[in-house]
């Protein structure tokens, strides 16, 4: 198995409106580190799991509508909890979409939200 990880942040802002996410209830800003990991078993015909400039550009495509974004307003996160996980899973599908025409590559989506916190998503279906 081979694997290819690319990074960036997106500062966010959000509530969590509900007494399980104690202080985070209120309007707080984040900084979320975000690793994209891309694998497949074998490499390409180029000797390559993904071109690196494509998988950064599909991160940075992926991450534009969330940058400096209010979370509580943003269209896709209407009526849900804009948790890290539920950020995580955003980030996965705009990347799986970006990726449509290659199933057999993996996508795993980390993002730090503290030095002592991490979240994953693996999007589902593929390898």
């Amino acid at each position: 198995m081979y694997s290819l990880t690319v990074n960036d942040h997106v500062m966010i802002a959000h509530s969590l409106p509900d007494e399980f996410f104690g202080p985070a209830q209120g309007m707080h800003g984040a900084t979320l580190t975000v690793e994209a990991t891309f694998s497949r078993a074998e490499l390409d015909e180029h000797a390559v799991v993904l071109d690196i400039g494509q998988a950064m550009d599909m991160l940075d495509d992926a991450l534009s509508p969330l940058r400096y974004a209010n979370l509580d307003e943003h269209p896709d996160f209407k009526g849900k909890l804009s948790t890290t996980e539920a950020t995580a899973h955003y980030i996965g599908q705009r990347l799986a979409d970006s990726l449509s025409d290659q199933p057999d590559v993996g996508i795993t989506v980390t993002l730090t939200e503290n030095p002592r916190a991490k979240v994953a998503y693996t999007v589902p279906g593929r390898p």
